[in-house]
């Protein structure tokens, strides 16, 4: 039975020298190569003899030349250094993402509440820049713990709004986004805007959405606690993005980015109101995890979605706003 050679002796620093020495035919050039000095050199080759039970090079006249066994070892070494550069080093963490030829699965969880269009704009981006990628889109809900989601690698990217995104998440801050009110065309706020005050709005029937887990606020609510308010809410839903449907046919008040209200004020019967409370902007962002930081592919989704966010601003235009 052949002996299996005894890998812990071998390391990648002596698979370069081998492939050095073989390729130089001389001890003291392949130093200068490997930025190293003969006697080291000359003690890697007699440890290389040693595992090979090779010579490996042998005289010739004045000079050296590789044996028979040496120059078999050439090109087994060549490709071990090619393969080890791509596994470890700088080629790999650059290494460009090919959309147009990739074949593999994004899987993203958004919120609903982001601007209707967002989602189809990352849909339409992805189909036509990397036809062969398979999108899977995932809900943020009271029941997905998207931190452990991300961590587990189950989505490879969360979007959505956070007060105090987490902590231990990467993330990219998408764009902020003006607080206003949806109400229906009949709305006492709309018929008699003066009177639309901080007390009126905390007492109006409010439709939110679900929390994202259980105890959580939400961002309006969150930011109102702070400010020792609370507002009445009468209607939570799971489907935020029927929301100003049923703002049509009621009073009830959704608040929340003016992105996502202006594309039903010529749709549907609603309008678009001041928030009578000076909410912060809705900051938005898409989060992931360390496992897939420095990923190409993971790299160039998340720029995608950038892009989506910046056609949708541009294209965005202003929203009448009743004061």
């Amino acid at each position: 039975m052949t002996q299996q050679p005894d890998l812990a002796n071998i390391d990648l620093h002596l698979v370069r020298v081998l492939h050095t020495v073989i390729s130089e035919r001389s001890v003291s050039r392949a130093a200068l190569r490997l930025g190293s000095t003969q006697p080291q050199v000359s003690a890697q080759l007699k440890r290389l003899r040693g595992l090979t039970g090779d010579a490996l090079l042998v005289r010739s006249g004045t000079g050296l030349v590789p044996t028979d066994a040496a120059l078999d070892l050439l090109a087994p070494a060549e490709r071990l250094l090619q393969e080890a550069a791509q596994l470890f080093g700088a080629q790999r963490k650059t290494a460009a993402f090919e959309p147009a030829r990739a074949q593999l699965t994004f899987k993203v969880a958004a919120a609903d509440y982001l601007d209707p269009w967002f989602l189809p704009g990352v849909v339409a981006r992805l189909q036509r820049e990397a036809p062969g990628v398979t999108l899977e889109m995932h809900p943020l809900s009271a029941d997905s713990n998207y931190q452990r989601k991300l961590a587990l690698g189950e989505v490879d990217l969360v979007i959505g709004n956070w007060l105090s995104p987490p902590g231990e998440l990467h993330l990219g801050k998408l764009l902020s986004d003006e607080v206003v009110c949806l109400v229906a065309a009949d709305h006492p706020a709309v018929k008699n805007p003066r009177a639309w005050g901080p007390e009126r709005y905390l007492a109006s029937d409010h439709i939110a959405p679900t929390p994202l887990h259980p105890g959580a606020l939400g961002v309006i609510d969150e930011f109102l606690a702070e400010q020792g308010m609370s507002r009445r809410i009468t209607v939570r839903t799971a489907h935020f993005s029927l929301a100003p449907m049923m703002v049509a046919r009621s009073h009830l008040v959704l608040t929340t980015g003016r992105l996502f209200c202006q594309r039903h004020i010529h749709t549907l019967p609603v309008r678009v109101v001041r928030c009578p409370v000076a909410c912060p902007p809705l900051a938005y962002y898409q989060l992931w995890h360390e496992r897939n930081h420095s990923a190409p592919a993971q790299r160039w989704l998340r720029e995608q979605v950038r892009e989506v966010t910046r056609e949708l601003q541009a294209l965005g235009g202003a929203t009448r706003v009743v004061s």
